[in-house]
């Protein structure tokens, strides 16, 4: 059957800064960031990796209960985030330790978060970042929806929603991305694709060249970005933002990075994927990446690192006191934020919960 094209597609890849720091200088330009920046930006991926060592420990000595780790994705998480506004809304997965920290989280409110206390995603006044969510691929609807609000108020901002590779699978994903394109809302996807939906590897998970070009079924502008490369990613996250703030619609951003940590606390990697494998990937490390770039600017020393991690280790021991040393939430609260008003069937299980924990204390 004779057939004609009607359309052509492609993705672009974007790095700046390669394994061994070496710089493209034209792009590095367009980033626009001061030294103080790239500074800050190096202090928030080191106190990041720190943060994430010490609460696999904690959870591996009973202190918290089960902690997803971002080791290996400090450059997509951090990159991301500091290209942000303060007027932006942030969608964070259960994995968004870095953006978290970049958007004035305070730690403890994370680490309160994984030892099951609830009142660690109360998020401070001022902040527009969501809870983290554990559910795939359910807030990019969301985002979208915001973006969608933030566009009919006339706000200058934009909202931003992270997921890993395995959401690219889910409805939602694509749905939420789809509607952003209609709508054409302020909102930036990022996919961090860091190769395993648990233990499913990314080869199976689509057979498509990229995951970014997954928007483009959704008429939105997508790219994939070295997930490693700080640089690439605070630029690509920068643009895109600036496209959907000035009206110019949504990006889809694939971060193609990789987990080198388990998928949570409670999985063994080693049952799925080798130490080659890992090691391999250890030679893209975006801290080691980003410290090379530095030391060739002359901007770090030996010297000035082992200050920097001795600074964050403490920083992040008074967190952890500062965590443990609250008091127990009040059992009622798992009814308070359920709906605005709660309803009658929850009014009878809290009457129901406050007797029967007041029949235990009078034994």
């Amino acid at each position: 059957m004779p057939e004609k094209t009607i359309a052509k597609f492609e993705i672009s890849y974007l790095q700046i800064l390669d394994e061994k720091g070496k710089v493209d200088t034209k792009l590095e330009k367009t980033c626009g960031l001061s030294k103080k920046q790239l500074l800050e930006m190096y202090r928030y991926m080191v106190f990041t990796r720190v943060a994430d060592d010490k609460s696999i420990k904690l959870q591996r000595q009973g202190r918290m209960g089960t902690y997803a780790p971002c080791l290996g994705q400090e450059a997509t998480q951090i990159g991301s985030a500091y290209a942000m506004k303060k007027e932006d809304w942030m969608f964070p997965t259960y994995r968004d330790t870095g953006q978290y920290l970049v958007r004035g989280m305070p730690l403890r409110n994370l680490l309160m978060y994984w030892m099951g206390d609830e009142r660690g995603m109360a998020i401070p006044q001022g902040q527009n970042n969501f809870p983290l969510n554990i559910v795939v691929g359910s807030l990019v609807p969301h985002a979208t929806g915001a973006a969608y609000a933030l566009k009919l108020q006339k706000k200058n901002a934009a909202a931003v929603v992270y997921f890993g590779d395995g959401a690219t699978s889910e409805g939602e994903c694509y749905e939420g991305m789809n509607w952003a394109g209609v709508l054409n809302a302020p909102v930036l996807f990022i996919c961090e694709n860091n190769q395993y939906a648990i233990s499913l590897p990314r080869k199976w998970q689509s057979v498509a060249k990229t995951l970014a070009q997954k928007g483009i079924a959704a008429g939105i502008h997508c790219i994939q970005v070295d997930g490693n490369d700080v640089l690439a990613v605070y630029l690509a996250a920068k643009l895109s933002l600036q496209r959907a703030r000035a009206g110019k619609g949504p990006t889809f951003i694939e971060c193609y990075t990789y987990r080198m940590e388990m998928h949570t606390t409670a999985d063994d990697p080693t049952r799925y994927r080798s130490k080659a494998e890992v090691m391999g990937w250890k030679k893209k490390d975006p801290v080691d990446r980003f410290r090379k770039y530095l030391e060739k600017k002359k901007l770090w020393n030996q010297k000035k690192e082992a200050a920097l991690l001795k600074e964050c280790a403490a920083i992040v021991e008074k967190e952890v006191a500062a965590a443990e040393k609250l008091p127990p939430p009040p059992v009622e609260d798992m009814f308070k934020y359920v709906y605005e008003t709660p309803t009658p069937e929850l009014h009878e299980q809290l009457d129901y919960l406050k007797s029967f924990v007041g029949r235990k204390e009078n034994k």
